[in-house]
């Protein structure tokens, strides 16, 4: 790569950056670095994390690979399908946004999809939909060197009282998806992201009735919300709560990847509404080790470059405290 394309790429990085300076986190760059400890996984950074940046226009999406290294030192990134939702079949694009991440020395890890339909929907017809609308995005993330995609499994809000209909339809729509990601080596995960999905106890008779390598969950510490008020799917008051360590403990067995959700931080550093010593080392004893656990700061407490960095900051010590 030539000196002004590199020079291109340090510019964009700083533009999008901000007044956060590297300098003012020690040890920085040391973040997704691999351990020597017996409990070891390296850190990426899910693009969700800055959503309100890129929908306010402030940070486009090609920029991200580029912007996780140089500005969060993290070297891994998970995208999110609804910032770049029309260019799945974007030839010219995917090589842009894969040539950033391979010039910054960054792995694309994942694509987060969503809005292509209800793979748990008990009508075949939509069903099928949905599952052909996701094989762009299995074509995609091979393309760009990912390991997986992960998927939503939704059904019909007004049938997911039906919980032997969910499971035999999200099984049937997960094996269809696996077996596609199979063909192209790419993981299709199910992240516990409301409704019947964050039932951990469903998911995974949904994974046991799939048994596919290529299919598996990624767990998510703070989506275990099964019900909200007025049946909505998402919304800030939460009416059935599962318990967020027993689905940790019951998703982790088919776990390709996991997603720490962060929302706040007390003076000590400590995320305050999670248990994060709990829920690591569960991820401990599950036998998972050296995969990617995804940064995902979703609070309104810090700006989101203080929350990104707070939080990989608690992954990092809490690898080398549970190691």
């Amino acid at each position: 790569m030539n000196n002004s394309r590199r020079e291109f790429l340090k510019k964009s990085a700083l533009a999008a950056g901000g007044a956060f300076m590297l300098a003012s986190s020690p040890g920085l760059l040391s973040a997704g670095s691999s351990s020597k400890s017996a409990f070891d996984f390296k850190i990426s950074l899910a693009e969700w994390s800055l959503n309100k940046q890129i929908f306010g226009g402030e940070l486009d999406n090609l920029n991200f690979p580029v912007v996780a290294k140089e500005k969060y030192g993290i070297s891994a990134v998970e995208y999110v399908n609804q910032f770049f939702a029309d260019k799945a079949k974007d030839k010219q694009y995917l090589q842009e946004l894969k040539f950033r991440a391979d010039a910054s020395g960054v792995e694309s890890v994942l694509i987060m999809v969503d809005n292509e339909g209800l793979v748990a929907v008990q009508d075949d017809a939509e069903r099928t939909q949905a599952v052909e609308n996701h094989y762009k995005w299995i074509d995609a993330a091979a393309y760009l060197g990912c390991h997986a995609i992960r998927i939503n499994l939704f059904g019909s809000e007004k049938a997911e009282n039906n919980v032997e209909g969910w499971i035999s339809a999200g099984t049937d729509g997960l094996s269809r998806l696996a077996e596609y990601g199979a063909e192209r080596e790419i993981s299709v995960v199910v992240e516990n992201h409301g409704g019947l999905s964050s039932h951990a106890g469903h998911l995974t008779e949904v994974m046991r009735q799939v048994d596919s390598e290529y299919a598996g969950t990624l767990p998510d510490f703070g989506n275990f919300c099964i019900r909200r008020e007025n049946n909505e799917r998402w919304g800030d008051s939460c009416a059935e709560q599962y318990d967020t360590y027993k689905g940790v403990k019951e998703l982790m067995p088919f776990a390709k990847g996991v997603s720490a959700k962060t929302y706040a931080f007390d003076e000590d550093g400590n995320e305050s509404s999670l248990d994060y010593k709990r829920l690591l080392t569960i991820v401990k004893e599950s036998g998972w080790s050296g995969g990617y656990i995804g940064v995902e700061y979703e609070g309104d407490s810090l700006s989101a470059e203080n929350g990104i960095i707070a939080t990989r900051r608690l992954l990092e010590r809490l690898r080398e405290e549970l190691g």
